[in-house]
């Protein structure tokens, strides 16, 4: 029978693990086989929740930024019914993150896939921004040049108002603030904008303003990872 393959939560902030749920933590202490986005911060990982891990038993392929993650390498172990993990560098598996092609082949392959509990920041900014979440899109990263950044967010905007759809963004970290500029550059003043970073830490941060209200106030944001959400 083909293997199992467990999407794996990783903490979005450090040194909350609390946040991932029990179930983790008994499956890495006895998981030898792992796919994961950085082999590095996957290590580090299993060593905070585990101490005394033997990490040299355990084997770990690397996704490659440019080449994907070595789907043969999968097959074979799901073929000989192993148990195998997927873990990003943060968050959920799969999500805005190259893991959904490996769902995708392990059930072709007739494997067993199991996602377990834990952080998603765009689900958590969701909850805590107070926008609609009855119907809502996660959009990725917007385009980079102009128009097409413009034109994106402004036929984004009119989606939302269209059907009361919440949309959601995140962005590389220096780009925060050109992003919010350009969010009350083209967005009308009515339209909610919710930042959201931190998510889990001690130093969390959520605010929810009208694009006027921004405006007035044009928030100092860091170069941390942040996501974005707006409501028109």
């Amino acid at each position: 029978m083909p293997g199992t393959l467990y999407l794996i939560p990783v903490p979005i902030a450090e040194n909350v693990q609390q946040t991932c749920a029990p179930e983790i933590m008994s499956l890495t202490r006895r998981l030898q086989y792992y796919v994961v986005e950085n082999a590095r911060t996957a290590r580090r990982m299993l060593r905070a929740w585990h101490p005394h891990l033997i990490l040299e038993s355990i084997q770990i392929s690397e996704i490659d930024k440019h080449a994907g993650p070595d789907m043969q390498q999968l097959r074979q172990w799901l073929r000989e019914g192993r148990e195998v993990g997927v873990m990003s560098e943060a968050g959920c598996p799969a999500i805005a993150d190259p893991g959904s092609e490996l769902v995708a082949e392990a059930h072709a392959l007739g494997a067993r896939v199991r996602p377990l509990t834990g952080p998603n920041s765009m689900i958590l900014a969701l909850m805590a921004s107070g926008l609609g979440g009855q119907s809502f899109a996660f959009w990725g990263y917007l385009p980079i040049k102009e128009p097409a950044r413009g034109s994106r967010i402004k036929a984004l905007e009119v989606q939302s108002k269209k059907e009361a759809q919440t949309q959601i963004f995140i962005e590389t970290p220096y780009r925060n603030e050109a992003l919010m500029a350009d969010f009350m550059k083209h967005c009308a003043g009515s339209t909610r904008i919710c930042i959201a970073m931190h998510l889990t830490a001690e130093n969390e941060l959520v605010q929810m303003k009208t694009v006027s209200e921004w405006r007035k106030s044009p928030p100092a944001l860091e170069k941390e990872p942040a996501v974005f959400l707006m409501l028109a």
